[in-house]
């Protein structure tokens, strides 16, 4: 994947260059798209457009860790099993409530889980390990030995101090920061808008989901994948169905498309065969070119250009190539349209879990399924993984990186992998 050299092809005039570069070109058109505030409800899978601090500590005050009694701890030195200590119980604290008196040497508090302490008081017994008695009618709390100064109390500012950073900007949200948003009364976020991302298939080969089969025709399968993997990339998919095989009505609506949305991305026409229009649209000098031959398999020919400050990136017509392009190129153009912290998938390393031998002069991305096994992580490569065949998508987690003209890597040895979303399956 470090490969930066560039070369030119006779077909086409196709210039080859790495995936970081690739890459690179792309991020630099990925424009950061403008805030929005919405409900703390509605704002899980969001990107946090600002960090948040807190405004107080948290908690807020002083609370009881249990169920119990809060006492002077200076009050229970010289309580044994056969010396009780005997307190007056003077208060009764519920939680959401305060004291109606502060604690003073004699007394104790009647106090219940996350209550707020009262004044003076420096400890908490748990109400397991005491026991009560009625004297002329007064109620008293025997301890039967001596307590340390802050037991079962939670202090103030424990989990979060005032002005502290808890939630960094760029960061998707989640449950436990909305549990966060939530405790700092933070009830309207500010969030990067969703890039709505137009989706359109090529080929007149291609048939609807809903349709039968025809002799010779394919249904279309590119075009649900990427709805599902722009919306797990947090973008908002825009469907704008197939485009046959001709020059003129793919640069209508895909000019019309540049115009209304924030990204382009395109599915088939962009080999080298007579009928690959989004090839040739690519080429005409209405936009500049960013790139049209990546040194990846699959995916090679993936192509990119800007149109009027808009990207349009044309992937791979076969399923394989369509899915490899859109996590290694569209997620971190779709992540860095809303500020996020990490676009790029992350690479871990593993073990090999067969022998794997095919290899070229190009960076391979190959899908794979990871094991977690005796503490070790395990990649098991696909049996088939041409870029044409789409079965073996859906059980892959990750892709391993081969790098070019590496020959036999054998099992055992260890690989980078590229962790796709989701759990390991394995």
């Amino acid at each position: 994947m470090n490969n930066s050299e560039e070369y030119s092809s006779s077909k086409f005039q196709r210039t080859v260059i790495s995936v970081e570069e690739a890459g690179a070109r792309l991020a630099a058109y990925a424009v950061l798209l403008e805030q929005e505030v919405v409900p703390l409800n509605q704002s899980c899978g969001r990107m946090l457009a600002e960090p948040v601090h807190t405004p107080h500590p948290f908690p807020a005050f002083d609370r009881s860790a249990m169920d119990g009694f809060a006492v002077l701890a200076a009050d229970t030195a010289a309580a044994t099993e056969d010396n009780k200590v005997w307190l007056e119980i003077a208060d009764f604290i519920p939680c959401g409530a305060v004291a109606s008196r502060d604690v003073t040497s004699g007394t104790a508090a009647r106090i219940m889980t996350g209550a707020q302490i009262p004044g003076s008081a420096d400890t908490v017994i748990m109400m397991e390990a005491t026991e009560s008695r009625v004297v002329n009618g007064i109620t008293y709390v025997g301890i039967c030995k001596p307590q340390e100064a802050g037991l079962h109390i939670t202090p103030c500012g424990l989990e979060m101090q005032t002005g502290e950073l808890v939630l960094q900007a760029g960061k998707i949200i989640g449950a436990g920061d909305i549990a966060v948003l939530a405790a700092l009364g933070v009830s309207a976020v500010p969030v990067r808008r969703r890039p709505k991302v137009a989706v359109f298939a090529t080929g007149t080969e291609l048939l609807d989901v809903s349709v039968p089969l025809e002799p010779g025709k394919i249904r279309n399968s590119n075009s649900p994948m990427l709805e599902a993997l722009i919306k797990e990339a947090g973008g908002e998919p825009v469907m704008l169905g197939t485009i046959a095989d001709n020059l003129e009505l793919a640069r209508h609506k895909v000019q019309m498309a540049l115009e209304a949305y924030d990204l382009v991305i395109t599915t088939g026409g962009v080999s080298v065969g007579d009928y690959d229009i989004m090839g040739d649209l690519v080429r005409e000098q209405s936009g500049e070119m960013l790139f049209n031959k990546i040194a990846m398999r699959p995916g090679s020919v993936t192509t990119a250009a800007v149109r009027g400050g808009t990207l349009l990136l044309a992937l791979s017509g076969n399923p394989g190539a369509c899915f490899t392009g859109f996590q290694l190129l569209a997620r971190p153009v779709i992540g860095m349209m809303q500020g996020a912290a990490q676009p790029k998938l992350p690479e871990w390393n593993a073990r090999l879990g067969a022998d794997y031998k095919r290899s070229n002069s190009y960076t391979r991305f190959v899908r794979a399924r990871l094991e977690l096994r005796e503490g070790m992580l395990y990649a098991h490569p696909a049996a088939v993984d041409e870029s044409s065949v789409m079965v073996t998508i859906k059980d892959s987690d990750c892709l391993i990186v081969i790098p070019p003209n590496s020959g036999l890597i054998s099992a055992g040895e260890l690989v980078t992998i590229i962790k796709l979303p989701g759990e390991i399956r394995g």
